[in-house]
């Protein structure tokens, strides 16, 4: 049984505004950024062909389906960060506050890799469905996708019902394997973030201004998607393999459906095919839609929760 003091540490308001703010601040910043997440996954799910920068792709989708294609999807991409963002902010900070007692001199940078990497496995079992489904819904009317995806991918709770009836309770957790092994990216990118955070602060005083804390989310972010990115792209391939089989015509009534490939056979696949490179296929997009993300939404998520910290005080 949890003791009172550390139950009230968990469902504390500062969690509740953490969390609130987290969310309020990825969603602002995927709003800004959103066409180059969009052309990361372009990139992420070709196959072979010329390597093609983020300018090149940007300018096809445009020309061929139009501005507004690259803001596909982004609905549902809100609604599942919204959620997901909220997820991960109150699990850390409810972790950290449990694990500290409420000392700052109990944080360390080790501690903090390994209260991310809790929070990150919470976060991958509990929202994992809606990231598959938005993968798949991003790809929706793309040349190359099946008219019977087009028509059951409309919307995120559609998306979800067509997964489960078609391919069970497991098609809804596709790709949470690597998505468990990527818990390392935010435990990383929030080690390094608490980290140069803690030390700037003691530089400075305590004083940070907002561009502070972007430029802290640019470097902590880039630090973990350098370090994770091959198996962020087998993950996303993964994610979307629904779309060839359902695209892929029945040999006979009531056949079984091709297996998957494993995360291991996934990778081995692409290096025999693109060699090393082709793990790293969109990584330029993926950097600058990532690193400009999050550190638009550390920086929001730091005002927000301040803001309100202030008028708490104050009443």
């Amino acid at each position: 049984m949890v003791a009172p003091s550390k139950l009230s540490q968990v469902l504390s308001y500062q969690n509740f505004v953490h969390a609130v703010s987290g969310a309020a601040g990825g969603c602002i910043a995927m709003s800004t950024f959103y066409p180059l997440d969009t052309v990361r996954s372009r990139l992420q799910l070709e196959e072979s062909g010329e390597v093609r920068s983020t300018k090149q792709v940007i300018k096809e989708i445009v020309l061929g389906e139009g501005f507004q294609s690259l803001y596909r999807g982004l609905g549902p991409v809100l609604q599942s960060l919204c959620i997901s963002n909220f997820v991960y902010f109150y699990t850390f900070h409810a972790l950290k506050a449990v694990a500290s007692g409420g000392s700052p001199a109990q944080h360390s940078a080790l501690k903090d890799l390994f209260l991310g990497s809790i929070a990150g496995i919470i976060n991958v079992l509990t929202t994992t469905p809606f990231w598959v489904v938005n993968t798949r819904l991003r790809m929706r009317n793309v040349a190359g996708t099946s008219d019977e995806v087009n028509k059951h991918y409309k919307s995120l709770v559609e998306g979800l019902k067509y997964v489960a009836k078609r391919e069970g309770i497991a098609g809804l957790w596709s790709g949470t394997i690597p998505s468990l092994m990527l818990v390392s990216n935010p435990a990383l990118q929030f080690m390094m973030y608490e980290l140069l955070k803690r030390n700037l602060m003691r530089f400075t005083g305590g004083e940070m201004g907002s561009l502070s804390f972007f430029f802290i989310g640019a470097i902590a972010k880039a630090f973990a998607t350098v370090l994770t990115y091959p198996l962020q792209l087998v993950q996303t391939k993964q994610r979307h393999r629904s779309k060839e089989a359902d695209a892929r015509p029945s040999t006979s009534h009531g056949s079984k459906p091709a297996r998957t490939e494993s995360t291991l056979e996934l990778m081995i696949s692409i290096l025999q095919h693109q060699g090393v490179s082709g793990l790293f296929r969109g990584l330029e997009a993926k950097i600058l839609q990532t690193v400009l993300t999050a550190a638009l939404m550390f920086m929001a998520y730091e005002k927000i929760a301040g803001t309100v910290g202030m008028l708490l005080k104050r009443n």
